[in-house]
């Protein structure tokens, strides 16, 4: 019998960590190749990997809530493989086939049924890497057994000592890196345990609790510590903690990328919003009508769908409002091509796949493509080329009732659209005031990209198509 290991692979390009989910077997379960074992989300995604072999679990090496870096070793599998018990890394192939194959860049999930449309995107720049060094128990290797490392809200305090050498730049990874900065410590001072004088994710956090709370926790020797990390992974969960009249969630996964590029984009790209009010009664009496052809029948037909098709009728004549920002060449980018975003609110966070080529698509085509787009989102099923390549957004603010909002662009993107909720309100009609079916939409476009005077005809022709429907025949 053999023992192999199964490694975190990077199931999204440039990422180096991944929280373990759920685990979908126990020690002792027989697996066979191609079976999912856990679900794990990172910063981009929420992926099921399969296990790349047959044979029985041997052990668990982290606990459900646990952060994990890419390559560490996180299931080991007796297997009756005749050949020599090298441990096995399998990364790309068995995840690109949970992850849709296509782009390892992003997939942000829905979970359960909701409100669908609001919110903003979450970034589509990626990072580099460099290859990481698996720091899991060796007792899997050695045939024994490895029970599963419990959370800790902390790692073990280590005794001050004095400061790496004046002058040399202390060794820690990009994501240990971030993590220092991110908690307001010198990786200077911090104590590395790692091979070869590495700076880990363990010491960041011992340093950070040491100068939280010095007097709280005793010392522990450093050569202890050391031993306790090389005996088993130190579990990394993420405690939602109460006191008194406060509650701390940790701000992780989606949500944690979600937050940072809503900043990038609010100070990257200089945002115009412009509103306008409408009459969309012809709008919502063309949407009955369709939902009564039988050519239509089996399609969904609703609002959004009229608005989609205004938005791409609006940039058929104002193309220069689909276009993006290359900053590394200082040039504007114009795209021959509509990927029209759909903004959806999940669960885990707020994300935004968009229909590819919607320009290209009849009514019935958007149709199918807008309800393909939300039953994927709502069951966690959005692939990362589903997220790629955006170009213009719409989010949908009138399905929680709200009048209309000043949305943040996708990053990547020239324009978002927020349509507001429809309401019967008291409208001037032919020149008497009547009962109409009322609306406004919100454009927030990039400055850099769009002017004044493109911003307003693109959202005045929206408008006008939103008014007047008929023009979706007479201007195409």
């Amino acid at each position: 019998m053999t023992i192999r290991e199964f490694k975190m692979p990077d199931v999204g390009e440039g990422l180096t960590e991944a929280e373990i989910l759920k685990w979908y077997v126990q020690p002792g379960d027989t697996v066979t190749d191609g079976q999912v074992v856990c679900e794990v989300e990172t910063a981009k995604a929420a992926v099921e990997l399969p296990i790349p072999f047959d044979g029985v679990v041997h052990a668990l090496l982290f606990e459900e809530g646990t952060t994990v870096d890419v390559g560490q070793v996180i299931i080991s599998v007796q297997t009756g493989d005749a050949g020599a018990g090298a441990p096995v890394q399998t990364a790309a192939a068995p995840v690109a086939e949970a992850a849709a194959a296509a782009a390892p860049a992003e997939e942000p999930v829905a979970e359960a049924r909701q409100p669908v449309l609001v919110g903003y995107g979450v970034s589509t720049a990626s990072t580099k890497r460099r290859p990481r060094k698996a720091t899991a128990a060796t007792a899997a290797q050695n045939g024994t057994a490895a029970p599963a490392a419990p959370a800790a809200p902390a790692a073990p305090v280590l005794p001050a000592v004095p400061a790496q050498p004046t002058g040399e730049r202390p060794l820690a990874k990009p994501p240990v890196r971030k993590l220092a900065k991110d908690l307001g410590i010198d990786l200077a001072s911090v104590v590395p345990t790692g091979d070869g004088g590495v700076v880990t994710r363990e010491d960041v956090h011992a340093a950070a609790a040491a100068a939280i709370a010095p007097q709280a926790v005793p010392a522990v020797a450093a050569p202890v510590a050391a031993q306790a990390q090389a005996q088993a992974p130190v579990a990394e969960a993420a405690v939602t903690e109460t006191s008194g009249r406060e509650t701390r969630i940790p701000v992780k996964g989606v949500r944690k990328v979600t937050a940072q590029a809503m900043v990038g984009s609010a100070f990257t790209a200089p945002h115009v919003t412009e509103f306008i009010t409408l009459d969309v009664t012809r709008t919502m009496k063309l949407v009955q009508e369709l939902k009564d052809d039988p050519d239509l029948a089996g399609l969904r037909i609703n609002p959004l769908l009229l608005i989609a098709k205004a938005v791409l009728v609006a940039i058929r004549r104002n193309p220069d409002v689909n276009a993006s920002w290359d900053e590394a060449a200082q040039e504007i980018v114009l795209k021959h091509y509509v990927n029209l975003g759909i903004a959806a609110a999940t669960p885990r966070g707020l994300i935004v796949p968009n229909i590819k080529d919607a320009h290209a698509k009849t009514l019935g085509e958007l149709s199918e493509s807008l309800s393909s787009l939300v039953a994927t989102a709502r069951d966690g099923k959005t692939s990362p080329a589903d997220m790629q390549n955006g170009t213009i957004t719409i989010t949908n603010v009138g399905v929680f009732g709200v009048d209309t909002g000043t949305p943040i662009l996708n990053p990547g993107e020239s324009a978002i659209l927020a349509v507001g909720a429809i309401k019967l309100q008291p409208w001037v009609h032919k020149g008497k005031v009547k009962p109409r079916q009322v609306t406004t939409l919100a454009l927030s476009f990039d400055h850099r990209l769009i002017d004044g005077e493109l911003g307003s005809k693109f959202l005045a022709d929206i408008a006008a198509v939103l008014e007047h429907p008929r023009r979706l025949i007479t201007w195409s």
